[in-house]
């Protein structure tokens, strides 16, 4: 866990009293965003936040745990959509508590909980999403200002082969053409390392594997996407995500 270190003393301190909140009130929550990203790629991004999922009917209890541990409501700062998120804020370092996909899609349920990773993060034992759930949410964020695909493309190129594809077919249900156009340009983007996701995948998806081109790509494609640092394959071990 060495991206663990690039966190300030200052703000893993007040995660940390975060957590603590969220434990004395009894509610169990699991790391997502940055933090899970960081958990499966081995990079940290600077995001100034820590997204916590919980169960739905636990979040008024849990915005109450972190009222009464010192954070503000961000609402009161700006608006946001509280159907899906509570945003909290305290020494500009935001603390979201998750229950729902922002399209209201799904809601976390005992599954997640059931396959969740767990991890020992700077002396605390956390758990954290489950690598298809964190895919399931992200292959909606697909908006005119914001997409999470470039962490998809990271998490396929460190734990492809880790993926239980069968889980994560099950979950998309009628939305696999999101997951067949990832993978498509996953395919175009990397193709050796497309090539090595299982051949039941490509099956299932109605979809031709990968095949390495007949001649090498005249240009860095990664760079064609974004000229930022956002892809591990090109970055050093020590080098931050750009956001």
């Amino acid at each position: 866990m060495r991206w663990a270190s690039a966190i300030s003393d200052e703000d893993w301190a007040l995660y940390r009293s975060a957590m603590a909140a969220l434990r004395q009130a009894g509610i169990p929550f699991m790391l997502g965003g940055g933090f899970a990203l960081g958990a499966f790629t081995g990079r940290w991004r600077d995001t100034k936040d820590i997204d916590f999922y919980i169960h739905p009917q636990m979040y008024e209890k849990a915005a109450n745990a972190l009222l009464g541990a010192g954070f503000g409501d961000y609402y009161n700062e700006r608006a946001y959509d509280r159907k899906w998120i509570y945003r909290s804020i305290k020494a500009n370092r935001i603390v979201d508590i998750i229950w729902s996909m922002a399209n209201q899609r799904a809601q976390v349920d005992d599954l997640w909980f059931e396959r969740a990773g767990k991890l020992v993060l700077r002396g605390e034992h956390l758990l954290v999403v489950p690598h298809e759930e964190f895919m399931w949410c992200k292959l909606y964020i697909l908006q005119r200002d914001h997409c999470d695909w470039t962490d998809l493309f990271n998490l396929l190129y460190t734990s492809g082969p880790e993926i239980d594809w069968d889980h994560l077919l099950w979950r998309l249900e009628n939305d696999i053409p999101l997951l067949k156009a990832l993978l498509e340009i996953y395919g175009w983007l990397c193709v050796k390392h497309a090539m090595r996701l299982p051949a039941a995948l490509w099956h299932a998806l109605g979809m031709q594997p990968p095949r390495p081109p007949r001649k090498p790509p005249r240009r860095n494609r990664i760079r064609l996407l974004d000229s930022r640092g956002w892809f591990v394959a090109e970055l050093p071990p020590n080098r931050k995500l750009e956001v």
